[in-house]
C-alpha cells in the first residue's frame, strides 16, 4: 500500500494529520496547536447540549478538512488552565489558530454552513 495517501489503523495519514476530532488538555494544547499550521479547537463539556449538536458538525469538517485543518476538543471542566488563558466564558467556543497564534474565537452553536466559512477564511 506505499503511495496511498488513505488513512491507516490509527485514523492518521503519513503527514500525521487527524480524520477525527482529537482530545486537547491543558497538558497538550500548546504542543498541538504549534504542530498543526492551521487548528480548530472545541471548548465544550459533557453537560453542554449544544457542545453536543456541534459534535458531528466538527466530526465531519475534520474528515473533509484532514490534512488542511485540524480538529480538537477541549472538555473545560477538566482542563481550566487552558479555559482561563483564553478567557472562555460561554461555550461552545472555537479557538482558531494559525500558525499557533489565535486568529480568530467563534461563539455558539451552528450548523455547518454558518460555522464552515468562518474557519475557512483564515485557510
Amino acid at each position: 500500500m506505499s503511495g496511498n495517501t488513505s488513512a491507516d489503523a490509527s485514523g492518521q495519514q503519513s503527514a500525521g494529520w487527524p480524520d477525527k476530532t482529537i482530545k486537547v488538555s491543558d497538558a497538550n494544547f500548546h504542543e498541538t496547536i504549534k504542530k498543526y499550521p492551521f487548528a480548530v479547537i472545541d471548548c465544550w463539556a459533557a453537560w453542554c447540549g449544544p457542545c453536543k449538536m456541534m459534535a458531528p458538525v466538527l466530526d465531519g469538517m475534520a474528515k473533509d478538512y484532514k490534512g488542511k485543518i485540524l480538529f480538537g476538543k477541549l472538555n473545560v471542566d477538566e482542563n481550566r488552565q487552558t479555559s482561563m488563558e483564553y478567557g472562555i466564558m460561554s461555550i461552545p467556543t472555537m479557538l482558531v489558530f494559525k500558525n499557533g497564534e489565535k486568529v480568530d474565537q467563534i461563539v455558539g452553536a451552528m450548523p455547518r454552513n454558518v460555522l464552515e466559512p468562518q474557519i475557512t477564511k483564515h485557510l
